[in-house]
């Protein structure tokens, strides 16, 4: 059976995206095959923040997929993604994960490009003289033009770098659509940005539930003692659910609550009533003009990205599959040009509830890599995702998976087209 057999044959017990089969998350054959149409074909995916090439030479090595890729500055300032595959034999030949380069040299044979990916120097192309006679070189046919590195099709928007190996693929304004579009530009709203530091961490467990967490308001109040404890999300804080009109994208926006004792959102081991911090400056809390209204919107752009702000901190974080049961979980945390010195100690500060270490984050590393574990015990079961109903649509309250049961609509429309 093939994989679009297999994608085909997976059971959805009602018929809809209520039950999601656990095989959707431990078949390999499946897993390339989602590679191939929502990495490699008709999406965009994110690779960066203009300020990590902020100068000519710059880059940054990073990932489409499962497929390595360089975002460089060029010496005409515009940023170029390539494929990190050298045009000669193969190898991925950047090895460092950021730094300058006047030119891009593979090591092996010491092929180089220029910053627009182009082939300019190959070594012993013309041969080599000896005894009067000259030995080797290329093929009087050969072409440097012909074996560039493989470009990406790019597109900017507010200092965020997207690309695609597709380059029909559809504006990155339409891939969004205009509700999404509208949280993306709340953020990222033309200010300059400034890079403040990088997480990284490997989660043993399938890409896709990295993007379900972020979809599900249902476990905040629940796992996170933090969350529910210092009302930073809680299931009474105001809020909304929005997706795009694919149900691929979602935004989770909330109203940071009152902390203490509420007896619905409270009656739950994760609260702690007599948690006090030691260094009460991680709630130095101080709401920004952009915000206009929520403390927290959480957005997640299939299939490649999270884009968070959680009160003052404010990050990307990058999704990047090794295989059905791995992903690197990349996060980039930024702040504004024109933060004050005690805003960006703040943001910082703020940032130490994410990451693999974080107080709030590092639960959610955890589930998953269990969940993983007992979806590959039990791979013939399904997971449940029908709190508030089995429909999909936005809601205006956080006791929902609505996102989720979205999400896997349109994975079904792709994946069994």
């Amino acid at each position: 059976m093939n994989a679009n057999e297999q994608a085909h044959a997976l059971n959805w017990e009602m018929g809809d995206t209520s039950r999601i089969p656990f095989a959707a998350y431990t078949q390999a054959a499946l897993h390339q095959l989602e590679m191939e149409r929502f990495f490699y074909q008709k999406h965009w995916s994110y690779v960066g923040l203009e300020v990590e090439v902020a100068e000519v030479g710059d880059f940054k090595r990073t990932a489409v997929g499962e497929r390595s890729v360089i975002m460089v500055r060029d010496a005409q300032g515009q940023v170029q993604v390539f494929e990190n595959v050298c045009a000669h034999r193969g190898m991925q030949f950047m090895r460092e994960r950021h730094g300058n380069r006047k030119e891009l040299v593979c090591p092996y044979h010491q092929w180089s490009y220029n910053l627009q990916g182009q082939l300019q120097g190959v070594p012993f192309r013309r041969g080599v003289r000896q005894g009067g006679k000259v030995n080797g070189g290329m093929p009087a046919d050969f072409k440097t033009e012909d074996h560039s590195l493989t470009p990406l099709k790019v597109a900017t928007r507010g200092g965020v770098v997207f690309a695609s190996f597709d380059h029909d693929v559809e504006s990155l304004e339409d891939f969004m659509g205009p509700t999404i579009l509208h949280y993306f530009d709340r953020l990222f709203d033309g200010r300059k940005l400034t890079l403040l530091g990088y997480n990284r961490q490997r989660i043993p467990g399938n890409w896709k539930l990295m993007l379900e967490n972020i979809k599900d308001p249902y476990h905040p109040g629940l796992l996170h003692s933090w969350f529910v404890t210092f009302g930073l999300w809680r299931a009474d804080n105001k809020s909304e659910l929005k997706m795009d009109v694919h149900h691929r994208h979602g935004a989770m926006v909330s109203t940071r609550g009152a902390m203490g004792k509420a007896d619905q959102v409270t009656q739950v081991s994760s609260f702690k009533e007599d948690m006090k911090l030691n260094d009460d400056r991680f709630l130095d809390i101080v709401p920004e003009a952009w915000w206009n209204g929520p403390s927290a919107a959480m957005v997640t752009l299939f299939p490649s990205v999270i884009f968070q702000q959680q009160v003052n901190s404010v990050s990307t974080r990058h999704i990047q599959p090794d295989g059905q049961g791995a992903f690197d979980f990349v996060w980039t945390h930024f702040g504004f040009a024109e933060d004050t010195p005690e805003m960006t100690r703040r943001r910082l500060r703020q940032s130490n509830l994410f990451g693999p270490a974080g107080f709030v984050s590092a639960d959610d590393g955890e589930v998953i890599e269990l969940s993983q574990m007992g979806f590959e015990q039990k791979p013939e079961h399904r997971a449940l995702a029908e709190l508030g109903g089995r429909d999909v649509a936005d809601a205006d309250h956080m006791v929902t998976e609505s996102l989720i049961r979205g999400m896997y609509e349109y994975w079904r429309k792709v994946m069994q087209a």
